[in-house]
C-alpha cells in the first residue's frame, strides 16, 4: 500500500500545516501561480495557491458569508458590487443571494483558477455562472480599479496574501483608486490576514487603508482552514461607520434579503467588531503582538 500524500502549507516561516490528500484532483502551474486541488477527510475539497489554502468546501461559508453580508447589510441598499480576486467564485455566490442587487462585477487575474474552481467546486459556485447580473473580467485588479469609469456601492477584495501579483492590492495607491470608484455611502472590505501569525501583514494593511479612507475599522472571523487564530477583515469608507447601524436594523435587512446563512447572523455581525486588545494594538505603527 502506498503512503498517503501530504500537502503542506506554510503560512509563516516557522510553522507548517499539512493536509492529508485522499486524492489530488488537479495540479497545475498557471501563468501566475501553482494550483493544487485535493480532497481531505476533514475539509473536503481544498484549493491551494502557491502552497496557501484559499478555500475548502467544508468551511468556505464562514469566510464568504462574513465578507459578503457584513458590508452589504450595513450598507442596506447596494445596487452594484465589485469583487477583486475571488477566483473560486464562492464570494460571488454569497453576494448574488441578495435579491436587490443589480450587478456584480468580478475581476480575477488567473482564468485557470476560475475554470478549475468551476469544475471542482461547483457545489459552492454553480449558481454564479447562470446569473445574468454577474460579469467576470480577467484582468489585473489594481489596473481595473485605476482605469474603470464604473461606480460601485461596495468593493470586496478577496485576494491572496500580499506576495507576487497580489502585492499591488495592499497598497495605499490601490485603496485610493478604489475609494474614487465608490458612491457616497460606499464601503470597501478586504481580507487583512491572521493578526496573530501575520502581524506585519495585518498592521501594514490597516495603515495603508487609513492613508486612503477617513473611516477604518476591523472585524474578525473564525475560519478553521485559515491557520493561526481569527482572520481579520479591513473595513474602509469615507462616510459609513462600520458600527453605525444597530442590530435591530441589521436583523430587519437580513430578514428581508432572502439570504440563508450557516455562520452569519445579525448578532454575529455586531460581535465580530469586538477586537481583543492585541489585535487593536497591531493597527498602530508601534503595536506588537
Amino acid at each position: 500500500m502506498s503512503k498517503p500524500q501530504w500537502c503542506a502549507e506554510s503560512v509563516i516561516h516557522p510553522v507548517r500545516v499539512s493536509y492529508k490528500a485522499s486524492r489530488v484532483l488537479a495540479e497545475l502551474k498557471t501563468a501566475y501561480q501553482q494550483v493544487v486541488i485535493l480532497e481531505n477527510e476533514t475539509f473536503g475539497r481544498v484549493l491551494m495557491l502557491d502552497g496557501a489554502v484559499q478555500t475548502t468546501t467544508q468551511d468556505e461559508f464562514v469566510y464568504h458569508e462574513m465578507l459578503a453580508h457584513v458590508p452589504l447589510l450595513t450598507h442596506g441598499s447596494a445596487r452594484d458590487v465589485l469583487i477583486i480576486g475571488g477566483g473560486d467564485c464562492g464570494l460571488a455566490a454569497q453576494v448574488l443571494k441578495h435579491r436587490a442587487l443589480q450587478s456584480l462585477t468580478q475581476v480575477e487575474l488567473d482564468p485557470d483558477v476560475v475554470e478549475l474552481s468551476r469544475r471542482y467546486f461547483s457545489q459552492i459556485n454553480a449558481a454564479v455562472f447562470s446569473d445574468n447580473r454577474f460579469q467576470l473580467h480577467y484582468a489585473d485588479g489594481a489596473a481595473f480599479v485605476r482605469d474603470t469609469e464604473q461606480f460601485f456601492d461596495v468593493v470586496l477584495v478577496d485576494s491572496t496574501d500580499p506576495v507576487g501579483a497580489a502585492r499591488s492590492l495592499f497598497t495605499p495607491d490601490f485603496y485610493t483608486a478604489a475609494r474614487k470608484r465608490l458612491r457616497p455611502g460606499g464601503v470597501l472590505v478586504c481580507q487583512a490576514g491572521v493578526p496573530f501569525v501575520q502581524s506585519q501583514v495585518f498592521g501594514s494593511t490597516m495603515r495603508s487603508l487609513a492613508q486612503a479612507f477617513a473611516l477604518v475599522d476591523n472585524y474578525l472571523v473564525a475560519s478553521p482552514s485559515y491557520f493561526g487564530g481569527h482572520l481579520a477583515f479591513g473595513w474602509a469608507s469615507e462616510d459609513l461607520k462600520a458600527e453605525s447601524v444597530d442590530v435591530q436594523t441589521i436583523a430587519e435587512r437580513y430578514a428581508g434579503s432572502g439570504v440563508l446563512t450557516r455562520y452569519y447572523t445579525p448578532e454575529m455581525h455586531k460581535a465580530a467588531f469586538v477586537l481583543p486588545p492585541y489585535v487593536a494594538a497591531l493597527r498602530n505603527p508601534e503595536g506588537t503582538a
